[in-house]
C-alpha cells in the first residue's frame, strides 16, 4: 500500500474513532440523574463484557507472549484512557457543560502533536504550525461563546467542571501517546486485538468502582430509568469503546503521532454536532467557522506529512 493510500485510511478511520467518540460527550445527559461514577463504571463493565465474550476464544494464543511489562501497561493505559479519563469527562460535562468539556479537550491535538514532534524522524514542527494554529483558532471560536460572557460568567459548578475538563486533558494525553508507541512496541497482536485485551482489563477495574458507585450519591431510581442508563451504557461502551477504540487504534499504526494528534479534533467536531442535536439548534456562526478551523486544520496537517513523504529519497524493496 502506498504511503497516501495508508493515510487515508488512516483519516477514515480517524473520523469514525470521533464520530463514535462524540457520543460520549452526550452520554451524560442522557442519564444526568446517575453520577459520573455510576456510568463510568457501567459502561466499563459493559465494556469488559464484551470484550471478553470476543477474545475468549483466542485468549490463549494472544496472551501467551504477553509478559509482566505488557500486563502493567494495559493497566496503565485502561486507567488513564479509560476509567479516569471518563470519571472526569462525565463530572465536566454534568457540571460545565458539553461545549465547555469539548473546548477543552479540543486542546488534545496540540498537546499530542507537540509531543510526537520530539519523536525520531517526525514531521517538524515548522511544517505543523498551520495546521495547529488552524486547530486552536477553531478550539477558541467554539469557547468564545462556550465559557459565557462577562455578565452571566460561569455557572454554578462551573470552576470546579473546568477543573475536571482540564484534568482529562491531562489523561487522555498519556494516553494517546502512550498507546501510540506501545501499539509499536506489540506488533504481533492486531490493533484491534489490543483493544479487546485493555477491554478485559478496563472491566476488571470497573469492578473495583462498583462499590463506591453504589454508595456515594446513589439515589433510588425507577425501572424505566434503569433500563435507559443499561441501554446508554451499553451502547457507548459497543459504539465508543469497542469499534471507536479499534478504529483508533488500527489509525495509530497507520500515522506518525503527529498526525495521529489532529484526528482527535474530530471527536471535539462530533461532540458539538451531538451537542447541536440535543441542544435542538442550529451552529452559531462562530461554531461554523470553528468547524470549517477544524476540518482546514486536518487537511494542512495531511499536506505537511505529504509533502514529507514525496521529500524523502525512495528505497528499494530488499
Amino acid at each position: 500500500m502506498t504511503s497516501d493510500g495508508r493515510m487515508w485510511i488512516g483519516v477514515g478511520c480517524g473520523v469514525a474513532a470521533g464520530a463514535l467518540w462524540g457520543l460520549v460527550f452526550l452520554a451524560p445527559q442522557l442519564v444526568r440523574e446517575f453520577t459520573p461514577l455510576q456510568l463510568a463504571a457501567a459502561r466499563y463493565l459493559a465494556y469488559g463484557l464484551f470484550a471478553t465474550a470476543l477474545i475468549a476464544p483466542r485468549w490463549r494464543r494472544l496472551t501467551r507472549g504477553l509478559g509482566a511489562r505488557e500486563w502493567g501497561a494495559l493497566v496503565w493505559l485502561s486507567l488513564l484512557g479509560n476509567i479516569i479519563y471518563y470519571v472526569l469527562l462525565a463530572s465536566a460535562v454534568q457540571l460545565g457543560g458539553i461545549a465547555m468539556t469539548s473546548l477543552i479537550i479540543g486542546f488534545l491535538p496540540v498537546a499530542v502533536t507537540l509531543i510526537g514532534s520530539r519523536d525520531q524522524g517526525a514531521t517538524p514542527l515548522i511544517r505543523l504550525a498551520p495546521s495547529l494554529a488552524l486547530g486552536t483558532a477553531g478550539i477558541l471560536c467554539i469557547g468564545w461563546q462556550s465559557l459565557g460572557s462577562i455578565e452571566t460568567g460561569l455557572r454554578p459548578g462551573g470552576l470546579v467542571g473546568l477543573a475536571c475538563a482540564i484534568g482529562a486533558l491531562a489523561s487522555w494525553t498519556s494516553y494517546a501517546v502512550g498507546n501510540a508507541r506501545w501499539l509499536v512496541r506489540v506488533r504481533h497482536i492486531s490493533s484491534y486485538d489490543w483493544n479487546l485485551l485493555t477491554g478485559v482489563v478496563t472491566g476488571g477495574l470497573a469492578l473495583l468502582l462498583l462499590p463506591p458507585a453504589l454508595l456515594i450519591g446513589a439515589q433510588s431510581h425507577e425501572a424505566g430509568a434503569w433500563l435507559r442508563f443499561a441501554g446508554v451504557a451499553a451502547g457507548v461502551a459497543l459504539c465508543a469503546s469497542i469499534i471507536g477504540n479499534a478504529c483508533w487504534n488500527w489509525m495509530s499504526r497507520l500515522m506518525p503521532l503527529t498526525m495521529v494528534g489532529q484526528m482527535i479534533l474530530f471527536e471535539t467536531l462530533f461532540a458539538l454536532l451531538y451537542g447541536f442535536l440535543w441542544e435542538r439548534r442550529l451552529p452559531t456562526t462562530l461554531e461554523s467557522v470553528a468547524i470549517v478551523l477544524v476540518v482546514a486544520s486536518v487537511l494542512a496537517c495531511v499536506t505537511a506529512h505529504r509533502a514529507r513523504e514525496g521529500e524523502r529519497p525512495a528505497v528499494s524493496p530488499p
